[in-house]
Formats: structure tokens, sequence, C-alpha cells
């Protein structure tokens, strides 16, 4: 059974630059079934899809953090990382990562099988 796994800071300074690794045990990275995403939760409020990279390594980011964010990977370790340029306390949340569906994506649905326990990134100085 695939696991998730976050790490990375827990305490950002404003203006620098958020990095967080998912390390992905049970399973591969680069299957064609999967996709591999970061998701944010800040306090009081709902999840907030960041972006994807998939099995081919292609990303897509969400529009609103399209400018200060990166996703890539490292097959050989099986981990994917996430880096957001530039944060402001905004950007202070629980940080998830989790694994996608294809076949649900094709069809126009998103399905999570698989998700990290997530881990608090706080912003301050």
């Amino acid at each position: 059974q695939v696991q998730l796994q976050e790490s990375g800071p827990g305490l950002v300074k404003p203006s620098e630059t958020l990095s967080l690794t998912c390390t992905v045990s049970g399973g591969s990275i680069t299957t064609n079934e999967h996709y591999w995403t970061w998701i944010r939760q800040p306090p009081g409020k709902g999840l907030e899809w960041i972006g994807y990279i998939s099995y081919g390594g292609s990303t897509s980011y969400s529009p609103s953090l399209k400018s200060r964010t990166s996703i890539s990977r490292d097959t050989s370790k099986r981990q994917f990382s996430l880096q957001v340029t530039s944060v402001t306390p905004e950007d202070g949340a629980v940080y998830y990562c989790a694994r996608g569906v294809i076949s649900a994506l094709i069809h126009g649905s998103t399905r999570y099988d698989s998700w990290g326990e997530g881990t608090q990134v706080t912003v301050s100085s």
C-alpha cells in the first residue's frame, strides 16, 4: 500500500522560499495511473489545490499561485517537491501531498486515493 510523507521546515520567514518534499513509499511515481499533487489548508479555510506533477513530469498549477510555485520530482528517490517563493503570512497552512487518480481526471473529476498526514507551515519573522 502506498504511503506519502511530507517533510520540510515548519517555519519560513516572509519573502523567503517555502520548500517541501513528499516521499512516496510502497509504489512508483512514474506509473501512468496516477499524478502527484500538493494541496494546502489555511487555518479556518477549506482545501486549496496548489498543483500537480504527472507521471511523465509535466506540471499544472493553480492560476493564483502559478507565478510563485514550482513542483519537481526525483524519481530515483520517489520524491516530489514543492517550492513557493516570496511567501507571506497568507501562505501559512497545513500542506498535504496526495496521489491523484488519472482515470478520474480523464473523466473530468478529481479523486485522490492516498494522502500524506500533512505538515504545518508557518510564515513569520
